[in-house]
């Protein structure tokens, strides 16, 4: 146990950042809080690489299987025997790769800032916004108790709401971040029931234990859970069902998916951070935790299964009609997250039938860093030109080689073009989709050239488009900082804090998806073999560069083919446009049936009812304390009076009973 116990200080540097530039960081720390909150998460990433070094090459793998190790646990709340709330660290193969994934690309953002940010006048404020953050998920992704990680996941939600809104004076910053706090709290109520559900049957909110004890089919435990239903279901699939939810609206998948674009109001480097590698993964992350009990129930499996390749199309084909940069990659994003969700639905848990679940794993960490640095690169252009809308950009590769290559770099990534890191992830996927299920093979497929498609949509747009380059340099010197940062920026690609995040990430797409993850990060513990198969991947590579070789036609030079495109699909195009009408369902929901149906009446009883009730009995005590207050005068003859009058009257009694 004490061998990992140094994993504490990861979690406990971003928190001592957040504690020290929270309370004194604008006052004593305006100017160097960047580097403060750096430096404590640059430590923290080099004990995360001394874990995962010690973890997977020394001492983590026991006759073959990587063991799960608690290096710390501390009961916090019992409420029996059986049942506490316990507060801990677990050490494994998914925690130390997230360890990994959050401290990496937390460190990057946190220098990439340092430039994009400079002048803010909230700047220390942002850094400990950006602490709590990093600290809330290296939390969720240590905890030992499955309530220890709703603790985390709340807080990782009110840092990231924090976040979104850090320019409050912007209504549509505070509007993003009240709708994603919203509309993950509805989620997050999903996933305390199934909790409380998992918890009650499971006997136990251990993670650990609760795993072991709904795993084995002869336990009281999982024949209790298994045999008790509701409207059909057993009670094992609605725990599972609510925790994806929870999960869903963390991970911004179908129909909980309406917050994650307005989210692009907060600062860019925040949305490379929460929206791209950490908090939207963190559902995949929970159900991956959970995936050994998820396994024993098909139809959590396949509830989890087509919700994400619907979420994955559904995203991929709105991104094809966004103009706005920062959208697109918050579509793209949600199409990713789809992705890895559904490669964990058509899993099974243990040898090489888990493929999916590897491939997942395998996607959440390579996805990681080609999509923080299609943020990043979003970000220098943002910071050059100062607009969010490709119609303000093009012919940029001169005027910001680095950030062209690197942009250039994640997009083929993304599009899974080999040896790009993508293509290594992507192709497991498809692969273990083609064994387990054709229909979301073909779905994946078909996402996976509109990735492509979209992705160089956007990289032509911004770099190629040469009648809009004059335009585009034009605008970098006539317009203000589109997110409210009023200092004066240098012109180009921004000072080195911004170039060297983004050259460490397209160094990292193009090798990580070189590492043989399948021996270090499968279901069960033990090493896959390896699957990618050339020959497979002919045709789904093929389709990536036909739909690169379109977009160029398209993009690429200023011409009418992308305004025939849009004639010809016309209406649909147009509901692609305004994302299918999602926003305003739920605007007609709330507006027209949930506030005059449910809410109004509720208004009108709590105030007539509730309030009518209490103002009774304040009003009755009040006429009985006026009528007896004159007991209490002041005045020493009627005291006596009273005193004489009750000893009269106790007399009277006595007589009385005596006779």
């Amino acid at each position: 146990m004490s061998n990992y116990l140094y994993i504490l200080w990861i979690p406990l540097l971003p928190l001592a950042s957040f504690v020290i530039l929270g309370l004194f960081g604008r006052k004593y720390f305006a100017k160097t809080a960047g580097i403060i909150s750096t430096a404590s998460l640059l430590t923290s990433t080099i004990l995360s690489f001394v874990a995962a070094k010690q973890y997977f090459f020394v001492d983590g793998k026991v006759n073959g299987i990587y063991q799960k190790i608690i290096a710390l646990k501390y009961t916090w709340l019992q409420f029996s025997p059986n049942v506490s709330i316990d507060m801990g660290l677990i050490v494994d193969p998914i925690s130390v790769m997230m360890l990994i994934v959050v401290t990496s690309v937390s460190l990057m953002v946190h220098v990439f800032s340092l430039g994009y940010m400079k002048g803010e006048e909230r700047f220390a404020t942002y850094y400990a916004f950006l602490s709590l953050f990093t600290f809330s998920m290296l939390g969720l992704i240590l905890s030992v108790n499955i309530f220890q990680v709703y603790m985390f996941w709340e807080l990782v939600g009110a840092s990231s709401f924090l976040l979104i809104g850090y320019y409050f004076n912007k209504p549509s910053a505070v509007a993003a971040s009240k709708k994603a706090f919203i509309v993950t709290r509805f989620a997050d109520l999903g996933f305390l029931i199934g909790i409380m559900i998992m918890g009650f049957y499971g006997g136990t909110l251990d993670i650990g234990l609760l795993i072991q004890k709904l795993t084995s089919v002869q336990s009281p435990e999982f024949l209790s859970i298994t045999s008790a239903s509701f409207l059909g279901a057993s009670m094992l699939t609605w725990g599972l069902t609510l925790i994806f939810m929870g999960g869903a609206g963390k991970s911004a998948m179908f129909p909980l998916h309406i917050w994650l674009p307005d989210a692009m109001e907060g600062p860019t480097p925040v949305s490379a951070l929460i929206h791209a590698a950490t908090m939207v993964v963190a559902g995949v992350y929970l159900v991956a935790r959970l995936f050994p009990i998820f396994s024993m129930d098909e139809a959590s499996l396949t509830i989890v299964t087509y919700v994400g390749a619907f979420s994955a199309l559904l995203a991929a084909i709105i991104a094809c009609t966004q103009t706005d940069i920062k959208r697109v990659l918050a579509y793209s994003t949600m199409s990713q997250i789809g992705y890895m969700m559904f490669a964990l639905g058509i899993s099974k848990n243990g040898g090489e039938s888990g493929l999916g679940f590897m491939a997942s794993m395998f996607h959440l960490f390579t996805h990681a860093f080609f999509k923080s640095l299609l943020f990043l690169g979003a970000g220098a252009v943002i910071h050059m030109v100062h607009s969010n809308e490709m119609k303000d950009m093009g012919g940029l590769r001169k005027l910001m080689p680095i950030t062209h290559i690197a942009f250039l770099i994640a997009c083929l990534a993304i599009a899974g073009i080999p040896p790009f890191a993508g293509f290594f992830s992507k192709e497991e996927i498809l692969t273990a989709a083609f064994h387990e299920n054709k229909l979301i093979f073909g779905v994946a497929l078909f996402t996976a050239a509109l990735t492509s498609f979209y992705m160089f949509r956007l990289y032509f747009n911004i770099f190629w488009s040469k009648d809009a380059a004059a335009k585009a340099h034009s605008a970098s010197h006539d317009h203000a900082h589109n997110a409210g940062n009023n200092d004066a920026h240098d012109h180009g690609e921004g000072s080195w804090t911004m170039k060297l995040p983004l050259i460490i990430l397209a160094a990292c797409a193009v090798g990580v998806g070189f590492i043989p993850f399948s021996q270090f990060i499968t279901s069960d513990g033990a090493a896959l073999e390896t699957h990618i198969d050339m020959v497979f991947s002919i045709a789904p590579v093929s389709l990536s560069i036909i739909a690169i070789l379109l977009s160029a036609s398209f993009y690429k030079n200023q011409n009418a083919k992308s305004d025939k495109a849009v004639a010809f699909f016309g209406g649909f195009y147009r509901a692609a446009y305004k994302k299918f009408y999602v926003d305003e369902l739920y605007l007609f929901i709330t507006k027209k049936i949930v506030f005059p149906l449910i809410g109004q009446p509720i208004a009108w009883a709590d105030k007539n009812i509730v309030d009518g009730f209490i103002l009774l009995i304040a009003n009755t005590t009040a006429k009985i304390s006026a009528a007896i207050k004159t007991l209490q005068s002041g005045k020493v003859q009627n005291y006596a009076l009273f005193f004489f009058g009750g000893v009269i009257a106790l007399s009277v009694l006595f007589i009385y009973i005596w006779k």
